[in-house]
């Protein structure tokens, strides 16, 4: 392992693989870099892989107050470190982190894949509520950190109630509840793109390549969410993995980085 120091002192660690382009893997909502070591180990082999914490979350710090600039001042930081232009991998919330992060920091960044970004822009599913920032804080700060991940997965994923029970015996649900305090950071930087409407037009400038990827089995919103997102950017392309859902950079690794 080893560590960079952000802009305001946040130490973010990060393991480095394999041999090849930088590529740098942006974690998504509750999770830590060793959720997706499945994915660096697939791209390893093509890539020189940079595979961070979060902030708040395993071996990297946490600074408040938390603004979504400070994530992309870890990115920031990590790029000067690899000491060249890196290939940000996101999947879901993490996706919306890149594209931040790319249209910030021009060409240090040499372009994009990303894997269903959460986007809600239509009425095929219902929008994340407008207060779900500070009913996950609220949550949270009343050390109710289990309910914070059930709210999470039933009003922003949109996992039916029914279905949590099961999901609390896995290790993971525990490891979502350590983290609970970080869902309010990814709702703050998806902010305006869950809502049911339209992406905001001028929010991402990118230059570089992008491939925006959905699973050929995941609902009709993550397809019509990448498609929009691809019609937006100036080098964008947009892609289906066949036979795969929204849990594939985690099931699937090696179908995903086929695809990079």
């Amino acid at each position: 392992m080893s560590t960079v120091t952000s802009a305001d002192g946040t130490t973010i660690a990060y393991e480095t693989t394999g041999s090849g382009p930088a590529v740098v893997i942006v974690a998504t909502t509750a999770a830590d870099r060793h959720d997706l070591d499945g994915l660096a180990a697939a791209l390893a082999s093509r890539f020189t892989v940079h595979n961070y914490d979060r902030r708040g979350r395993g071996e990297s710090g946490d600074t408040p107050p938390y603004a979504p600039e400070r994530e992309i001042e870890d990115l920031a930081a990590l790029l000067d470190a690899i000491g060249e232009p890196a290939l940000l991998v996101g999947g879901s919330a993490g996706c919306v982190l890149a594209l931040d992060a790319a249209t910030a920091l021009g060409e240090r960044v040499s372009g994009l894949f990303l894997y269903e970004p959460s986007f809600v822009i239509d009425d095929s599913r219902p929008p994340v509520p407008a207060d779900y920032v500070e009913t996950v804080e609220r949550l949270v700060a009343e050390d109710r950190r289990s309910e914070a991940v059930e709210y999470f997965m039933t009003r922003a994923v949109g996992v039916p109630a029914e279905y949590l029970e099961p999901m609390k015996a896995d290790p993971s649900w525990a490891r979502m509840v350590g983290y609970a305090h970080t869902l309010a950071y990814d709702g703050r930087i998806v902010a305006g793109t869950q809502s049911g409407r339209p992406l905001p037009a001028d929010r991402w400038k990118v230059d570089a390549p992008v491939r925006v990827v959905a699973g050929e089995n995941s609902p009709p919103f993550f397809h019509e969410g990448a498609k929009a997102l691809v019609a937006l950017l100036a080098n964008a392309e947009y892609g289906v993995l066949p036979g795969h859902d929204h849990s594939a950079p985690w099931m699937a690794p090696d179908a995903v980085a086929a695809l990079v």
